[in-house]
């Protein structure tokens, strides 16, 4: 377990397991409009040489949690989640942080995600990670709450080898309040 010390919210990070689907579930519900069933969580979990996920807990209860896909040698951010309670805690950033150290520690080029184009404190937080918009997927996201669609800002960071990267990592971390400590 990795602990992180932020000056608004002490976090541990760790590996998700099976018997977190259910929290990391109940939270994505309180989050998205569409979550995922409980068997596609778990087929995330058997596949690690392939995917990262993590979860973040502040004193033993989940507040948020993160995916990365590995396809050969980019990495696709699935998902960064964090409870409703706790937005602006720093807990985003640590997860995002922590999916980026994990993509350069496996050797990948780059990085690619989708958000929200309504989401900007997302779309914040992927610039400060050095993510640059590369287009537009048209009604990406389905908001079955009431029957429409949003376009989700396609966003990727290139060359994450180059240490200018990692930098940028650093610099997110230590805008939030802190950095990994031994846990």
């Amino acid at each position: 377990m990795t602990a992180v010390a932020l000056s608004r919210v002490p976090v541990d990070l760790r590996p998700l397991v099976d018997s977190d689907v259910d929290a990391v579930l109940a939270l994505d519900a309180r989050v998205h409009p569409n979550t995922w069933s409980s068997k596609f969580l778990r087929s995330q979990l058997a596949n690690p040489t392939t995917r990262t996920n993590l979860v973040a807990e502040v004193d033993g209860q989940l507040v948020g949690h993160a995916a990365l896909l590995v396809v050969v040698d980019e990495g696709h951010v699935i998902s960064v989640t964090v409870d409703p309670d706790r937005k602006r805690s720093g807990i985003g950033t640590v997860l995002m942080a922590a999916l980026c150290r994990d993509a350069l520690v496996r050797g990948l080029s780059a990085l690619t995600l989708e958000v929200r184009v309504s989401n900007e404190p997302a779309i914040g937080l992927y610039q400060r990670f050095g993510f640059a918009p590369a287009g537009i997927r048209k009604g990406y996201y389905t908001d079955s709450a009431v029957g429409g669609r949003e376009d989700a800002l396609v966003m990727w960071a290139h060359d994450i080898a180059d240490p200018a990267f990692s930098n940028r990592v650093d610099e997110a971390i230590n805008r939030a309040g802190g950095g990994p400590t031994d846990g």
